[in-house]
């Protein structure tokens, strides 16, 4: 009979009869009891008040009762901590029971029992088992320990067991190898810091040897840990793929992937010149195609995962097209994405049999995926070129069926057309008008205004279609609003004389009548454009719009590269990296594709900063955009003035666009300034009278902006640190440091492209800042800067910019413009920079501001660690402009009096104290203004250290 009678009872008074029953004499009669109570304990009832006489039933050699009883213990302890120490004796005599199963049983249910009273008794047997002559009972330990460090992390540590897990990597049975690393897996996941899987050649030798053997699960394990070694060299890279490329025909998906993971991540390190790169690309194509004829679900999976390798090595399947084409019966979620992939591996090869099926599937009955399959005609044409007319006319067959979400989405993918290939096929401009009347979705509407404003000089009727949707301007989306606006301006400075009313009306509809500030704002550039110079508005409105891209939903390369290491794991198929959506304290670490070895294409993590960066060269808190913005939004990126404290040291209140061309020139009296394309000055009026005059605050000879003489010198370079992480910036990575030589400083920047457009139109400007810091001429970025390419530059610096006191004195907040966008970083400036050229005192003016300076405003130091002697350390400190005024020695001590002067006129006078034999020297620093010496103090230190 069959084990469903246990859970059809639901009488009263059950407890009380079971009670009877578990204390029955008869064993028979005690195994049912369990059975029942176990029936009631999943069905959610309460059976906690028979805690001790269930743990009565632990006293047994049946298995099948043992089970039992160990179920319900892990599920009640929990809620009877007390009474579960009653059962302690038990698992402990059970580690010792001659059956390995049972012996496995006790160390599986002492790890699930998650209650600290208990742990500590648990320790001794879990040492034993460990080490236990039984492989079952060894590897089901090794999960045990895991489990143990969840619930108290430092009494496994204490114990010894992580590194008893350690040895268990060496074992003979493949299966404990696997659990050991899952162990040790899941503890690092949890202590990203600890290095617990220290993984050398030796040990990944023994995880290959052991992969044949496992069971599927060990094997993902395994896989798993493989993917996160850096193998030393492209050869030991290679042999690695020779021995898992096996994997890729194993009947599990889940295998198949992890293999395709580890594959994928070390094929960075191979020469694509390698004959074996070749023969590995062919490996991984048909695996993944194998994936595709599993279930629904494991299809979505697998092309999520496809999706990823196709935009990181398109190369893979590039003659597998036809496994991506549609089936009848495919649910949505497979078809959308299939139709995601076919349009990535689309080329001039296979494009008559993709718009072939894509034609097809737009006859479709699902709406969603006949939207997808026009846009897709459209992307196809942006694509490949050759394929361009054929597209277009597939799109107007579509067109012409009279659909409506048909038309519309036709009418979306034709804008990118004309967008993509200016002046070719306009001529099917007429037929688009013809579907005027049918458009009722936002984006299709809006892109239909967006036709008839760029081409109204070809259609004849533009000012009546215009019209008509102005009618109701107010009940459309924001979106249409804005199109409606520009293309209306578009069509008076095409056509002026028959379009005065409607541009007037329009722009009143914008600006008085609407409570949208983006449309508001708008509304009222273009009136001032218009009213002050209607030639720059030509120039503005009309300019030739750059060509739009291929793909524009490809991953940016930063993230692809993070998410290619995560292939297999829920991170593939959301495709966003674990931080993004894993919450809680485990520290989620970002991986990244190891460099090319063999390859002269280096790339370079964007986390990681070049080794030799001193920490302190990083500021520990990148600004958010938001808290720049109050101040960034007085600046004007315009290149800046050098020469006398003029244009960029004033503080415009007026507002300033960041994107480029200030609006100030585009509302002031000068009309010639505005179609120039550098940034008209500001007015006169807007510097401050007196630049040299201190400013109203405590600090008032700290901001005292005179420069120093410049004599031959060249002060210590920090390496280049990275400033701007490609990830924080669509792709744009900056690196830099500061120099000072022969009297002038400079930033020298290294700009990376990491995206995948083209980058142009750099420019930089500085937030106001302690020293008054400012660009003293242009960023100067030749040509224009390629994917993957890597500029070095360097720009002059200047002191004579607007001053405000800064948190950290030495923080320097800059906003770095390009034809994507305005960026913004923060970094800490060394102050020896700042030391100039004349910065020796007179011997007696020494003495005399010595004694001037109140003794409150002496800071001492010490600096360790640094085994120089006086003269060594008067030459270091010399060529960072530290002078030496006096030298004694001082009974066995040697005095250096120095002095050095920042670009502001602030002097500080230094006492630095060396004994020899002694590496730590005393620094005692005076100073007008005490804020200054903690950082002078840090000078000394790198200078010397360095």
């Amino acid at each position: 009979m069959t084990d469903s009678k246990y859970f059809t009872t639901t009488k009263k008074g059950e407890i009380f009869e079971l009670k009877a029953e578990l204390n029955s004499d008869k064993k028979e009669k005690k195994k049912e009891a369990v059975k029942k109570v176990i029936a009631s304990m999943t069905v959610g009832k309460d059976v906690s008040a028979l805690f001790p006489d269930v743990v009565n039933c632990m006293q047994t050699d049946n298995l099948e009762l043992k089970k039992l009883v160990y179920l319900y213990l892990m599920n009640y302890a929990k809620s009877q901590p007390d009474m579960a120490i009653m059962a302690v004796n038990t698992f402990v005599k059970d580690c010792e029971d001659p059956n390995p199963l049972i012996r496995a049983l006790a160390v599986r249910t002492m790890g699930c029992i998650r209650v600290d009273k208990i742990t500590e008794y648990l320790c001794e047997p879990l040492r034993k088992c460990l080490k236990d002559e039984d492989p079952y009972v060894r590897k089901t330990a090794a999960v045990c320990v895991a489990k143990l460090h969840d619930i108290n992390a430092q009494l496994v540590e204490d114990q010894g067991f992580l590194d008893t897990l350690k040895d268990l990597i060496s074992d003979s049975n493949p299966m404990v190898v696997a659990n050991a690393v899952a162990a040790l897996s899941e503890i690092a996941e949890s202590h990203p810091s600890s290095n617990l899987l220290d993984l050398n050649p030796q040990s990944i030798n023994k995880l290959l040897t052991a992969l044949n053997e496992c069971t599927e699960w060990g094997q993902i394990f395994i896989l798993d840990c493989l993917a996160n070694y850096t193998p030393k060299d492209d050869r030991e890279a290679q042999s690695i793929c020779e021995r898992v490329t096996p994997r890729l025909s194993h009947a599990n998906s889940a295998v198949v992937l992890s293999a395709v993971k580890v594959l994928m991540k070390f094929m960075e390190m191979l020469s694509k010149d390698l004959d074996y790169y070749g023969t590995l690309l062919k490996k991984l194509a048909p695996p993944l195609v194998t994936l595709l004829s599993a279930e629904p679900e494991l299809q979505y999976v697998a092309l999520r995962n496809i999706n990823l390798i196709v935009q990181k090595r398109p190369e893979i399947l590039k003659h597998e097209m036809k496994v991506f084409f549609v089936k009848y019966n495919d649910p949505i979620y497979v078809k959308l994405e299939k139709l995601d992939i076919m349009i990535r591996l689309a080329s001039q090869a296979n494009i008559a049999q993709v718009l072939a099926e894509l034609k097809e599937y737009a006859t479709e009955v699902d709406v969603d995926f006949v939207r997808k399959a026009v846009r897709a005609i459209g992307r196809c044409a942006i694509k490949v070129e050759q394929s361009a007319e054929r597209c277009v006319s597939t799109l107007l067959d579509l067109i012409q069926t009279k659909v409506n979400y048909v038309v519309q989405e036709a009418i979306v993918v034709i804008k990118d057309i004309f967008r993509k290939y200016p002046n070719k096929y306009e001529s099917v401009i007429a037929t688009l008008c013809e579907n005027l009347d049918s458009l009722d979705e936002p984006e299709a509407r809006a892109a239909m205004i967006w036709i008839v404003g760029e081409y109204a000089e070809r259609i004849d009727n533009a000012d009546e279609l215009l019209e008509s949707f102005l009618e109701g301007f107010h009940d459309e989306s924001t979106q249409v609003q804005l199109q409606l606006l520009t293309a209306i301006v578009k069509l008076f400075l095409k056509k002026p004389t028959e379009t005065q009313e409607l541009v007037q009306q329009v722009l009143s509809l914008a600006t008085q009548d609407s409570d949208n500030p983006d449309l508001r704002d708008r509304g009222y550039i273009y009136w001032r454009l218009l009213s002050t110079d209607p030639v720059a508005a030509k120039e503005v409105v009309l300019a030739e719009k750059p060509l739009i891209s291929e793909e524009t939903d490809l991953i940016e390369p930063t993230l692809l590269d993070e998410l290619i290491c995560y292939i297999g794991t829920l991170a593939s198929v959301y495709h966003k990296p674990p931080s993004a959506f894993v919450e809680g304290g485990r520290g989620v670490v970002h991986k990244s594709l190891p460099p090319r070895t063999a390859s002269s294409e280096s790339t370079e993590s964007p986390e990681t900063a070049p080794a030799g960066a001193p920490a302190g060269e990083q500021p520990d808190v990148i600004p958010t955009q938001g808290d720049l913005l109050g101040d960034l939004l007085n600046l004007d990126l315009g290149p800046p003035v050098s020469g006398p404290p003029l244009a960029t040291s004033s503080v415009q209140m007026g507002a300033v666009d960041l994107l480029g061309g200030g609006l100030d020139s585009l509302m002031g009296d000068e009309p010639e300034g505005i179609g120039d394309p550098s940034f008209g000055a500001p007015p006169a009026a807007a510097v401050p009278a007196r630049l040299g005059a201190p400013i109203s605050s405590g600090l008032s000879d700290l901001f005292d902006l005179t420069s120093g003489v410049g004599t031959l010198s060249g002060s210590y370079v920090a390496p280049k640190a990275v400033w701007l992480p490609a990830m924080k910036a669509k792709g744009l990575e900056i690196s830099g440091t500061f120099t000072r030589q022969v009297g002038s400083i400079s930033m020298d920047l290294q700009l990376t492209n990491k995206a995948l457009q083209v980058m142009t139109d750099f420019a930089i400007q500085f937030n106001r800042n302690s020293f008054g810091l400012a660009p003293a001429a242009p960023l100067q970025v030749h040509a224009p800067l390629s994917p993957n390419q890597t500029v070095e530059t360097s720009l002059p610096l200047n002191t004579v910019g607007s001053v405000m006191k800064m948190e950290p004195l030495n923080n320097l907040q800059v906003a770095v413009k390009n034809n994507i966008d305005v960026f913004y970083f923060s970094t800490l400036y060394p102050l020896h920079i700042l030391f100039v050229e004349d910065g020796k005192m007179d011997r007696q003016m020494f003495l005399a501001t010595w004694k001037d300076i109140p003794n409150e405003n002496e800071a001492q130091f010490q600096i360790r660690d640094c085994a120089l002697n006086a003269e060594t350390v008067s030459s270091k400190l010399q060529s960072s402009n530290i002078f030496t005024i006096a030298k004694r020695n001082v009974e066995g001590q040697d005095m250096l009096y120095q002095s050095l002067k920042l670009t502001n006129g602030i002097w500080v006078l230094a006492e630095l104290r060396i004994q020899p034999g002694n590496t730590s020297f005393m620094l005692s620093l005076k100073c007008r203004a005490p804020e200054v010496s903690q950082h002078v103090y840090q000078a000394y230190e790198t200078i010397l250290k360095n």
